[in-house]
């Protein structure tokens, strides 16, 4: 749990962004008060945040804000509802680089709507995939259990901080999803591949949306 994890100091020093900047970003919601994480430490109270989401989320502001303001940012960056009438094209999501083109023509057929196009929830599915596939932890034909996965049970977690969990026992790949934090515990041999917070991903794909 503490790898997921950053101190403020930490985040501050990567990022370089000021103690200032930090806290106006709060007091305009664009990183939310939830992820201001307040632990004891041997040194006292420190403050912590959910790295991976943390440092997507800085980047995206960096990258717009020079463009919009700060509460156009929020508006931005507050949920997934901007992205909700978002419809891309094949040629579109291989032109901006959303996701590679080996994981589009595997499984674009499975996730495209009727008029060929692709929503905001199904490129999330796709950049899933894509990830896993980049990292050689998955095949294409495990891709497909995960895109089934997505397709049935992330609608239910909508809107709810949670991660994506691929596991094999004897080889076979599992993929559950659960909200966070959860504590799982597993049967003897079953291995954990690997474990992807969804908001990650949708800061990510929001990245590159914009």
């Amino acid at each position: 749990m503490e790898d997921d994890l950053i101190s403020k100091k930490e985040l501050l020093d990567l990022t370089g962004i000021s103690y200032g900047q930090l806290y106006r970003w709060k007091r305009k919601q664009l990183i939310p008060e939830e992820w201001f994480i307040r632990k004891s430490t041997y040194t006292g109270q420190e403050t912590f945040f959910p790295k991976m989401l943390v440092l997507a989320r800085v980047q995206n502001i960096l990258n717009m804000k020079d463009d919009l303001s700060l509460d156009e940012l929020a508006s931005r960056l507050s949920d997934t509802a901007g992205f909700s009438d978002l419809r891309l094209t094949a040629k579109t999501i291989s032109e901006r680089n959303i996701v590679t083109d080996l994981t589009l023509s595997t499984y674009g057929a499975d996730v495209r709507d009727k008029d060929d196009m692709y929503a905001f929830d199904k490129l999330l599915h796709l950049v899933a995939a894509d990830t896993l596939l980049a990292s050689g932890d998955m095949n294409l034909d495990e891709g497909r259990l995960l895109l089934r996965t997505l397709d049935r049970h992330a609608e239910e977690l909508k809107g709810r901080p949670s991660d994506l969990y691929f596991v094999r026992k004897m080889g076979v790949a599992l993929f559950m999803l659960a909200p966070s934090p959860a504590e799982l515990f597993f049967d003897e041999g079953v291995r954990l591949v690997s474990k992807v917070a969804l908001g990650d991903l949708i800061e990510q794909l929001k990245g590159r949306l914009s």
